[in-house]
C-alpha cells in the first residue's frame, strides 16, 4: 500500500454495521467532502449501492480512478487488492456496500 501525500489529511469516511447474517454483511457508508475510507481489502464478494450522485475515486497504490455513480446503479466487484476509495465530490457522498459470505 502506497499513500499518497495529499491524501494523508483528508477526513476518514464512516461505516456503519447496519446487519449481519449468515449470508451477508449490510454497511452504510457515509463520505464527506473529500473524505476516505482508509485502506481496506475486502474478505468478500461485495455489491455497491449508490445512495448519491456522484464521483467516487479509487486508489490502488499505483493507479487512481474515477468513476461516475448513478443513485440505485449498483455494481459488484470480487474480493481484490488493498485500496483506498476517495469522495471528490463537494457534498457528502453516500452508499450501501453489501458483503456476500461464502
Amino acid at each position: 500500500m502506497t499513500e499518497r501525500d495529499e491524501d494523508k489529511s483528508r477526513p476518514m469516511a464512516t461505516g456503519t454495521k447496519q446487519l449481519e447474517t449468515d449470508r451477508a454483511i449490510v454497511w452504510e457508508w457515509r463520505m464527506p467532502p473529500g473524505a476516505r475510507t482508509g485502506w481496506h481489502r475486502h474478505g468478500h464478494d461485495y455489491i455497491v449501492v449508490p445512495l448519491v450522485a456522484g464521483k467516487l475515486g479509487v486508489w490502488t497504490g499505483t493507479q487512481y480512478v474515477e468513476s461516475d455513480m448513478k443513485v440505485g446503479v449498483s455494481y459488484s466487484r470480487a474480493v481484490g487488492v488493498e485500496h483506498d476509495v476517495i469522495n471528490p465530490n463537494p457534498h457528502e457522498y453516500v452508499f450501501i456496500e453489501i458483503e456476500l459470505k461464502p
